[in-house]
């Protein structure tokens, strides 16, 4: 298929996209963004596309995608307490991860890739159990270091987004695999965004 014959089917399936996607994009926009500029209302916003999204990955057939979005919510719901400010507390600051850090990834990544696989492959009707199991392994371990306020989530976060593109094209959701894209893009920019406030905070300990 030419390059012309790829874009006019991505522009057919975007003109099919219904209301309900659209509002998910929407609100996952708003939400990375809202991380990027390291606002806790990035919380409430990816909630509610996170909402929507399960049930439009669910009828196509994503289901592990689909749980990763419920695990989004919990560690939504965690990330925003965690982020508030503690009576008589400072606020949480963006870090690097340790080498305890690194561990807990690598166990969220191994353990949950191997979960998933075995659930998809035996439970569910999935056409795509590796593929769909690594994409919210990586991204479950990212959501993790988002919620620490760690800058590697930007990284772990892109590693699930570089596989997950090709995979929602194939699943025909465009919209959702323009938005990855966008994703991938701006998560980026919130490394070296996230690199430069751990920079002025050194500076102002010194």
């Amino acid at each position: 298929m030419s390059l012309h014959e790829w874009w006019n089917l991505f522009w057919l399936q975007i003109k099919e996209t219904d209301a309900l996607q659209w509002l998910a994009v929407i609100l996952g926009v708003a939400e990375v963004l809202l991380a990027k500029a390291n606002k806790i209302w990035l919380y409430p916003t990816g909630i509610a596309s996170t909402a929507i999204t399960i049930y439009i990955l669910s009828v196509a057939g994503l289901y592990a995608e689909s749980i990763l979005n419920v695990y989004y919510v919990i560690m939504s719901v965690y990330g925003w307490w965690y982020w508030v400010k503690k009576k008589n507390r400072p606020a949480v600051k963006i870090s690097y991860c340790t080498r305890k850090d690194w561990i807990v990834v690598a166990w969220i990544v191994a353990i949950s890739f191997a979960l998933l696989v075995f659930l998809l492959k035996y439970y569910t009707p999935s056409t795509v159990p590796f593929w769909d199991a690594w994409v919210s392994a990586t991204a479950w371990a990212g959501m993790w270091l988002l919620s620490k306020r760690k800058i590697e989530n930007w990284v772990l976060l892109n590693i699930s987004n570089l596989f997950a593109i090709p995979l929602l094209a194939y699943k025909q959701l465009p919209l959702f695999a323009a938005l990855t894209l966008f994703l991938f893009i701006v998560a980026l920019f919130g490394y070296y965004e996230w690199r430069k406030i751990i920079q002025q905070d050194k500076k102002t300990i010194a």
